[in-house]
């Protein structure tokens, strides 16, 4: 069955699976693997199963992790079946998530049980968990003294039993000092609960006072959550209007109703200012769910959140996938982030499945943002989704002045990129005492290495793109496939030496002119590509939280909803990048980017100000920032998709070919075009060459599928895909609702 996602509440029809595992002989079992369906396992006598089950069956000459999926299909005999080999003791999975597999699997073409695969992504959970043992005092001294000995005494004279990793750090002491106590019967082993008793978050703990707008929106948003209904609720506030503390109030609502909360954030690696308020807010921190996390981190959530003892929950976009019992509330923090789409793998949006999440499960979802996705703006406008608005600042903060600098008629001093006029604005937040941010969403230090004597322009070895320098590193990388490599210092095609010239700026290039033109500024640089990895950027963000920069250089990332509560000044590097790619969605992404970045500042402070460099000082996107007419420009926007029949007006889909040899690939693509089924409402475009051709020495190739709100996308896919046999090295993705279309 095939639903398309466009309306809040989603015409779902699953089988009611009987969890009666009486007359069971056999069953259906899901294997997290690329395979194209459920297989069938005979039910040892002394076994019992019922449908979501975690077990262990044989697979080839393997034996694998699966779901019993309901029973077996029952056309071959239970006797010719190979049998169950054990269930796992983990709590079953439910009906909501198993049903969420499989909406999910048909809605992106996947199979199932790769969906079923980001369920079942921590194996070591299923795996009874290993004892943990600490130390206690028995009360014997050792016969030698010593200072080491003494402080390892001293550290569990007031403390719990301590693992030891642990008391040697907190000791300052060698592993082998707890362990020579220990066989000098000074130390007592003890077996440690693992369950953990940590109090958790406290719904009772009162928040920050309210304005009444936040009051009246706090009130909707606990109203639905106490109702345990489905809903899709907008919290749409401008920038610093205090949207997190009002959806905290949703959480406590959940929390009262015994229900865990999940709140989906798009780069939750570096909240921890988030982290922070939520912990003022309930007194305790919420769980966490995101690729930084350490096996055995990941190991202990998954279980905990199995086992209904995970109260609230911070995650990314695959925390959707948890085996949630239950959920009273789910928050998609910052709606209209691209981080939400995953790419590789099950190509899906965690922003469109949390609504099929939350409705399968009969709770609200609430999406949040101060710049509203297109989608979200339309549905909430024609009533399919309930907004709430929140247009200003929270207390005696005001929004900040936009305005822009023609760099056609005011341009940067010969070998300079920031016009005079951001330096001087500068130069007067830092004599204030504040902060000012130069924004430029280009990592590195130039995009482009060109040789001044032969003209060479160096170029990735397995894409079809530039090399970027990143002087801090001193090394060319590939921004696509991660491929780097020493700056040279002569051209590799003439030999000349010293004659390669960085053309364009980056981050990078930026923070050396403000190290030139303010020597006694203290600066910082945030970029993904930060040199100390997720901690530094990490780090560094608190640092300049609490003042410790006066001049702030970064790309996207800071626009990820931080709070700096010093920084009075924004100056955009290129307020034009990203709209020449004709991307469909370039326009409403630049506006939301650039929106976010300059609401960074004057959140605390008077006078908040942003300064855009330009050339195109006119364009819709330009004249939206500076009037504060977002609205109008949304309004714009949707007249556009509608008459172009774009979504959400329209719908998309993407298939995208690869191959190692191109002339393979390029066969693929043409016996795929002579087989194109036709449909009236749906019109397929090309094949054609991606933008970016060749990626990791993979040719691509892509198709682009457009057809009206009501078309049958993907079951036009399965069909036409179902026509062609992939050989070689062909590898095809398939991409519904694309984001990107390179």
């Amino acid at each position: 069955m095939y639903t398309e996602l466009s309306d809040a509440r989603l015409q779902l029809a699953f089988p009611r699976t009987m969890r009666d595992s009486a007359n069971m002989q056999s069953v259906s079992v899901l294997i997290p693997l690329a395979l194209p369906g459920p297989y069938d396992y005979a039910v040892p006598d002394d076994m019992m199963l019922a449908r979501g089950d975690f077990v262990r069956v044989p697979l080839g000459p393997r034996q694998v992790n699966g779901v019993v999926w309901g029973p077996g299909a029952g056309d071959v005999a239970p006797a010719k079946l190979k049998p169950v080999l054990a269930r796992h003791r983990v709590p079953a999975l439910r009906d909501p998530l198993m049903q969420f597999v499989d909406w999910v699997a048909a809605y992106v073409l996947a199979p199932p049980g790769l969906v079923l695969r980001q369920v079942m992504r921590v194996p070591a959970a299923f795996e009874p968990e290993k004892p943990v043992f600490g130390y206690r005092p028995t009360g014997t001294p050792p016969q030698r003294m010593t200072p080491a000995r003494q402080r390892v005494l001293d550290v569990l004279k007031d403390t719990p039993p301590l693992p030891g990793p642990d008391l040697a750090r907190l000791a300052g002491v060698s592993g082998s000092v707890i362990k020579g106590l220990h066989e000098a019967g000074s130390l007592a082993k003890t077996e440690l609960a693992t369950t953990g008793s940590e109090r958790g978050p406290d719904p009772q703990m009162v928040g920050v006072a309210l304005s009444p707008a936040q009051q009246e929106v706090a009130i909707a948003l606990g109203t639905a959550v106490a109702a345990q209904t489905f809903g899709v609720h907008l919290l749409d506030g401008v920038t610093g209007s205090g949207k997190t503390e009002v959806y905290f109030e949703a959480i406590s609502e959940a929390l009262k109703k015994q229900r865990p909360a999940l709140i989906l954030l798009p780069e939750i690696s570096l909240t921890a200012q988030f982290l922070a308020r939520f912990e003022r807010r309930f007194g305790s921190p919420p769980a966490l769910w995101h690729s930084g996390l350490t096996p055995a981190e990941r190991r202990r959530t998954w279980r905990a959140v199995a086992e209904n003892r995970v109260q609230v929950l911070v995650g990314a976009r695959s925390g959707l996938f948890l085996p949630w019992s239950d959920l009273g509330v789910i928050i998609v923090d910052e709606e209209h982030d691209g981080g939400f789409k995953q790419e590789d793998g099950v190509v899906y949006n965690a922003r469109d499945m949390a609504i099929v999440r939350a409705q399968l499960t009969n709770c609200p979802v609430v999406l949040s943002s101060a710049t509203p996705s297109l989608e979200t703006f339309v549905n909430a406008r024609q009533g399919r989704y309930k907004a709430h608005r929140l247009a200003a600042r929270h207390g005696a903060a005001e929004l900040p002045d936009i305005e822009l600098v023609d760099m056609r008629t005011s341009p940067p001093q010969r070998g300079t990129w920031l016009v005079p006029q951001i330096g001087t604005a500068i130069e007067a937040a830092i004599e204030r005492g504040e902060q000012a941010l130069l924004f430029l969403n280009r990592r590195g230090y130039a995009p482009l290495t060109i040789c001044r004597a032969c003209g060479h322009r160096y170029a990735c070895p397995n894409c079809d793109a530039w090399m970027v320098e990143h002087r801090f590193r001193r090394q060319l990388e590939c921004h696509h496939c991660g491929h780097a490599r020493p700056v040279p210092e002569s051209c590799d095609a003439c030999d000349a030496p010293d004659q390669l010239v960085a053309c364009g700026p980056g981050v990078e290039r930026i923070m050396e002119e403000v190290a030139a033109r303010f020597p006694e500024a203290r600066t910082a640089i945030l970029s993904s590509d930060h040199m100390g990895g997720v901690a530094g950027i990490r780090e560094t963000i608190n640092q300049i939280a609490e003042g410790g920069a006066d001049i702030i250089i970064g790309t996207q990332i800071v626009a990820k909803g931080h709070h700096f509560p010093k920084l009075s000044f924004v100056g955009v590097v290129d307020a034009d990048l990203g709209l020449g790619n004709g991307d469909l969605r370039a326009a409403e992404r630049t506006y939301q980017m650039l929106s976010q970045v300059a609401g960074r500042s004057g959140r605390e402070t008077t006078g908040g100000r942003a300064l855009l460099q330009t050339r195109m000082p006119d364009h819709a996107v330009r004249q939206a920032l500076v009037s504060g007419g977002r609205d109008a420009f949304l309004e714009r926007e949707a007249a556009a998709r509608e008459q172009a029949g774009m979504p959400p007006y329209g719908r998309l889909g993407a298939i995208i070919v690869s191959a190692t040899d191109q002339q393979e690939g390029l066969r693929f693509v043409q016996e795929l075009a002579r087989k194109t089924p036709s449909h009236d409402a749906l019109r397929v475009l090309g094949p054609a060459p991606a933008p970016i051709a060749r990626i990791r020495d993979r040719y691509r190739f892509r198709f682009l599928l457009k057809g009206t709100r009501q078309a049958p996308m993907q079951a036009f896919i399965s069909q036409w895909l179902g026509g062609v046999q992939r050989r070689g090295s062909v590898r095809i993705s398939v991409d519904i609702d694309p984001y990107t279309f390179l």
